[in-house]
């Protein structure tokens, strides 16, 4: 809240006032008993209504002011808190998102984020307002009779032992709410990616079942949060009425106070009822604005990926080299990667080729610093990657894969993705040379056109198309290919292939595939075999080897890629 410690200092400020005048309120009365009607005098009698109006006026006057500053200040809090997630979350390592579903993040920024709103709106200004108000309302009740506020002293440490136990049982309902929010959204959102499935494989029963079992959960802890605060005023009440009692009981007996003064502090023991409910309250909103901070604060404080390189590179020749490069996944039983060397020279397009679990797609990741490199290194134009600031090294590198991520814009904008400024005529000839202005011109707005979520409005083959034109439009100096034409029918297969051949001239070109005649023009064919390289050559030198190379190219034209 620093960044706007005045509106906040302002909202404090009126809470004050706002908390003095509750204690005005039972001197007044007292005055108006005692000075209006046991002692007659006209002075009281004709100031008495202008002090309540002038009283109240000041109450609502502050109570408005506190209230706006309040939520001002509380929705800034939240905005800035959303704003720095997600820009974690732009800089998070890819590992981070293995752990992570993407339903569960987003709760953190539509429900986690939420909670701490009421921290400041509702937890705050009941902490501040009414402990003044408490305080001020004692502090009179003091000055009234100090025997009789001994009376109501006497319960404090029964209230605050009451409080301190409901506080630990509503901090574990609220993460245990936060933990079922979570799965919620993950049941959720599984359900609508894969609600083909679901229909095709008659898993609606089964869904049903999932989503009943959170449903349940989240009811659960909502129910016991409620019961436990709902029974939390009414007792710490109750001890405050049997203060009240004994108050009663004693004035009666002891009658030191005039009416106007015992009316007072009646009255001023009633209004400490109500703050003192609100305090004893104030935990549900409290703990469960905590509980969602501390999700909203690991996503904050996550860490990013490391970025120590300070070898600035503009525009590299395209020279990799991998030297004994190792990599295993975290509890994974064996290397993904076993020493790997392998050199690809500037422009040369490099085939990767394997079973399932060879390691293709692994080693393709680590060229972009996807993974941190655990043994060996690997040199662009002789500079170790991790000497390399991540902005400069992605700068040369395109990405095409099987998988096609279209973002919710238009055709221009996703082609235009790296370039977001660059004139319509370069992303027209990008789109020419990947073979996609012959569907895009046909289209009702053209370059205009909304793809939808993820480009669902185009097909397999034009989506394909669409992100080949944007790794030209980048027109950096290496590309990386996976599994770009897998998913392709004969006729959409020709169209992307054509493409990706303009795509590879001039650049240097690592490709990964299963379909083993989309690579057989290139310069060279790598076999990887568990993590390992077991040959090495052209198309033609492998299958006259008859090692290797030659059984993947024996068996059937494809086979489905696992995950690596």
């Amino acid at each position: 809240m620093r960044p706007y410690w005045r509106a906040f200092a302002g909202g404090i400020v009126a809470m004050i006032v706002f908390a003095a005048t509750e204690a005005a309120l039972p001197a007044l009365l007292k005055l108006l008993l005692d000075g209006s009607f046991v002692e007659r005098n006209p002075r009281y009698q004709h100031l008495m209504p202008l002090g309540l109006i002038g009283l109240f006026l000041v109450r609502g006057f502050t109570d408005y002011a506190h209230s706006v500053a309040m939520h001002s200040v509380a929705t800034r809090v939240v905005l800035d808190l959303r704003q720095r997630m997600f820009e974690r979350l732009l800089v998070l390592p890819t590992a981070w998102f293995h752990r992570h579903t993407g339903a569960s993040l987003i709760s953190h920024f539509t429900y986690s984020s939420n909670q701490i709103n009421p921290i400041i709106t509702t937890s705050l200004v009941t902490l501040v307002r009414d402990s003044l108000t408490v305080v001020g309302l004692i502090g009179y009740m003091v000055w009234l009779d100090w025997k009789l506020a001994l009376v109501f002293f006497a319960v404090l440490p029964a209230i605050a032992l009451i409080i301190r136990a409901v506080s630990r049982r509503l901090r574990g309902f609220s993460h245990g709410m936060q933990s079922t929010m979570g799965a919620m959204s993950h049941v959720v959102d599984e359900a609508i990616a894969g609600h083909r499935e679901i229909r095709v494989f008659g898993g609606q029963q089964h869904e049903a079942k999932r989503f009943a079992q959170v449903n349940v959960a989240a009811r659960r802890f909502a129910m016991k949060t409620i019961a436990t605060s709902s029974a939390n005023g009414p007792i710490v009440q109750g001890v405050a009425v049997l203060a009240l009692a004994g108050i009663v009981w004693y004035a009666s007996l002891t009658q030191q106070l005039s009416v106007g003064g015992f009316v007072s502090f009646i009255t001023a023991m009633g209004l400490l009822l109500t703050p003192l409910k609100r305090l004893s309250n104030v935990n549900e909103v409290l703990q469960r604005g905590l509980a969602g901070a501390a999700s909203v604060f690991e996503l904050i404080d996550a860490e990013a990926e490391a970025d120590a390189g300070r070898t600035r590179l503009e525009r590299a020749r395209g020279h990799l080299r991998l030297e004994g490069v190792h990599f295993r996944y975290p509890g994974a039983e064996r290397d993904a990667l076993a020493g790997i060397d392998l050199e690809i020279h500037p422009g040369e397009t490099v085939a990767l080729v394997g079973a399932s679990g060879s390691g293709k797609t692994t080693l393709a990741a680590l060229i972009p610093r996807f993974y941190p490199l655990q043994r060996g290194r690997i040199l662009l134009d002789g500079i170790d990657l991790r000497d390399i600031p991540l902005a400069d090294l992605r700068a040369n590198i395109a990405l095409v894969t099987q998988h096609v991520v279209l973002f919710d814009d238009s055709v221009a904008a996703n082609i235009a993705y790296a370039r977001p400024h660059t004139p319509e005529a370069d992303i027209v000839r990008a789109a020419d040379a990947a073979h996609a202005m012959e569907f895009i011109r046909a289209m009702p707005q053209g370059l205009a056109t909304p793809v939808g979520e993820n480009g669902a409005r185009l097909s397999g083959g034009q989506r394909q198309r669409v992100s080949i034109a944007r790794a030209l439009l980048k027109d950096a100096p290496i590309l990386l290919l996976d599994e770009a034409t897998s998913a392709l029918d004969a006729q959409s297969e020709r169209a992307v292939q054509a493409a990706l051949d303009n795509l590879r001239r001039g650049r240097t070109t690592l490709v990964i595939a299963h379909r083993l005649s989309t690579i057989a023009s290139a310069d060279r064919i790598v076999v990887l075999h568990e993590g390992r390289i077991v040959e090495s050559g052209t198309h033609g030198e492998l299958l006259a080897r008859g090692g290797h190379y030659a059984r993947l190219h024996a068996e059937p034209a494809k086979t489905e890629e696992g995950q690596t």
